[in-house]
């Protein structure tokens, strides 16, 4: 028996067969071509964009109307891709300059942008990298294999069984989708990437980031995929096998289980109201919020918007967009972050804020820091937001927040536009509730003096961890080190629900800590009422909520902050979640 750890990116647990998918980037040939050649090569690399535009637009085009909203908006993505300028025209300038083959041209330019993502501090935006990689070796494929030849099928003798692969596209979840795959475990892969945020849509089992599983696996041998944990286990014992069936069991029941509270009111036993709230990234995904009858929108990402384009949106692209989640949660809250960029990510064909990326791009032009440089890119999303403010209940909410002299120039741009558009009669809510992203230490240690002039906090844990402990948590060198419940972050979380209290703000969390049931009675204890969380954790969430009782979590929290040793405050953690 052979145990392998890997990133889980979807719970649940998976028995079966191995198949392991051997598909390695092609060998990519380098050579010189005459004059009289460039054009026709020019002609089969515009050719290779075509066929693969063709076949994303096939697998979309098939798509069951049942399936999730983010299938298509992931297909849609690297649609784009392919559109854009650095992929579909910089290596045809290649081709002419450098009189090289397709295919080397294609691989120059692919090696240039993957080095400009891995300079890119936000994990979310980082994770684009293998976008652009999985639509670059689809454009390979087709310049390497001839005559219509597949590279690897996807067949229906896949049923039952766990695949095992270096990496897989979201063309191919959806293929892997419809032949009823248990599980799938990859070599490569992180908890962000469209790969897994399918997989959680598609309710299948699985496990990123294994190194050399394709090595250290054969097809055929039994395996057990636990999704939850990070688990893969290779030829387990049959005490092992029957454990983990009986576990399955237990997820069917609890499944049902948070079906019968979808309705229920999200308080404690002891009577207090907690709101929980989703968090999207684009406008389908709210119906995935309303499937589990999520309170609100918590965190509404809106970079989608920008991203894997040689243009920006308008003011009406961007309103309508936003129109769109309004409409479709009537009634409740929608919590829409402003851009959250930097001069190191890409969002056109040029930089934004300089031509040069910064040696800590973490520590740089980015956030409300790029906003406030560029207020060209700025002015139109709060024009933008504040008209969607018309139809319903809308919060602006601005990241990464690290000074007062910062906030209180959003606060006099957001002025300014609420004047404009009343000039121009323009219809949106004068009371439009304005709140800070708490991501920052400095913002954390500061937040007495930031609640006053604010409607709301949103601790975001991801880059509050990060900056804490001076660590990048997708860094594999040093990612043992990330830890939510190191004394130093905590402090900082419960220093800000307090600053948020004495002042009569709400205090919510919309980083992944809130959506992970570990920690969900720890952040009751210290006084979180709102959570903000993907979609697929909310029941399981509200279903802690209703199991706790706020007064004994109280007592054990202030044991929890008192702790000194790492060992001792997981242990008190453990312990207040056995109860």
């Amino acid at each position: 028996m052979l145990v392998l750890h890997g990133t889980g990116v979807s719970s649940g647990i998976a028995i079966g067969k191995a198949y392991v998918l051997h598909r390695e980037r092609p060998e990519v040939p380098e050579y010189a071509l005459p004059e009289n050649l460039i054009e026709g090569e020019i002609r089969r690399f515009t050719a290779a964009i075509d066929s693969a535009r063709s076949q994303l637009e096939s697998i979309r085009d098939h798509i069951p109307k049942s399936a999730p909203p983010e299938i298509s908006s992931i297909i849609d993505t690297h649609l784009l891709i392919l559109h854009d300028k650095m992929i579909c025209e910089a290596p045809v300038d290649t081709i002419r300059k450098k009189r090289c083959n397709a295919e080397w041209a294609l691989k120059t330019q692919s090696d240039e942008l993957s080095a400009v993502f891995e300079q890119m501090d936000d994990p979310y935006l980082r994770s684009k990298k293998t976008d652009v990689g999985q639509v670059v070796d689809r454009i390979l494929r087709n310049l390497l294999v001839s005559n219509d030849e597949e590279h690897e099928q996807i067949t229906d003798a896949l049923d039952g069984q766990i695949v095992v692969a270096n990496d897989l596209t979201p063309a191919d979840i959806v293929l892997l989708k419809h032949t009823r795959i248990a599980a799938f475990v990859t070599n490569l892969g992180g908890p962000i990437s469209h790969t897994a945020i399918l997989a959680r849509s598609l309710e299948i089992p699985a496990i990123v980031a294994v190194h050399n599983a394709t090595r250290a696996i054969r097809s055929g041998e039994q395996l057990i995929v636990d999704g939850k944990l990070g688990v893969l286990i290779v030829l387990p014992e049959p005490g092992v096998v029957a454990e983990y069936q009986h576990r399955q069991k237990r997820i069917v029941q609890l499944k049902r289980e948070l079906e019968t509270i979808k309705a229920s009111r999200s308080e404690t036993r002891d009577g207090c109201a907690i709101k929980l709230y989703a968090n999207i990234e684009l406008p389908d995904d709210i119906k995935a919020a309303n499937k589990v009858a999520a309170e609100g929108i918590g965190l509404y990402r809106t970079e989608f918007l920008f991203m894997n384009r040689p243009d920006l949106p308008d003011e009406e692209e961007q309103y309508r967009a936003y129109a769109k989640v309004v409409k479709a949660i009537p009634g409740k809250p929608v919590t829409i972050r402003t851009l959250d960029l930097g001069a190191d990510k890409r969002i056109d064909s040029n930089s934004r804020g300089g031509e040069t990326i910064t040696v800590n791009p973490a520590l740089g032009l980015r956030a409300v820091r790029l906003c406030l440089h560029d207020t060209s890119l700025f002015r139109p999303q709060l024009r933008a937001i504040l008209r969607t403010s018309a139809l319903g209940q809308v919060r602006i909410m601005i990241p990464m927040l690290s000074s007062l002299g910062e906030m209180f120039r959003v606060l006099d741009l957001i002025e300014e536009t609420k004047a404009e558009l009343t000039r121009q009669g323009q219809p949106f809510d004068p009371e439009t509730q304005i709140g800070g992203m708490i991501e920052v230490p400095a913002a954390a240690v500061s937040a007495d003096l930031f609640a006053p002039h604010l409607d709301f906090f949103s601790i975001g844990t991801n880059d509050l961890i990060q900056y804490t402990l001076a660590i990048d948590r997708v860094d594999e060198a040093v990612n043992y080190l990330y830890d939510p419940l190191h004394p130093s972050v905590l402090r900082l979380i419960s220093m800000t629900i307090r600053a948020g209290k004495s002042a009569g703000i709400p205090v919510a969390m919309c980083g992944e800590m809130a959506g992970d049931v570990r920690y969900t009675r720890l952040l009751l204890g210290l006084g979180l009422d709102e959570f903000s969380m993907h979609p697929s954790a909310l029941l399981e969430i509200k279903r802690i909520v209703r199991e706790s009782d706020l007064t004994e979590l109280g007592r054990f929290a202030e044991d929890v902050l008192n702790a000194r040793h790492t060992g001792e405050l997981h242990a008190l953690v453990d312990k207040m979640n056995e109860r």
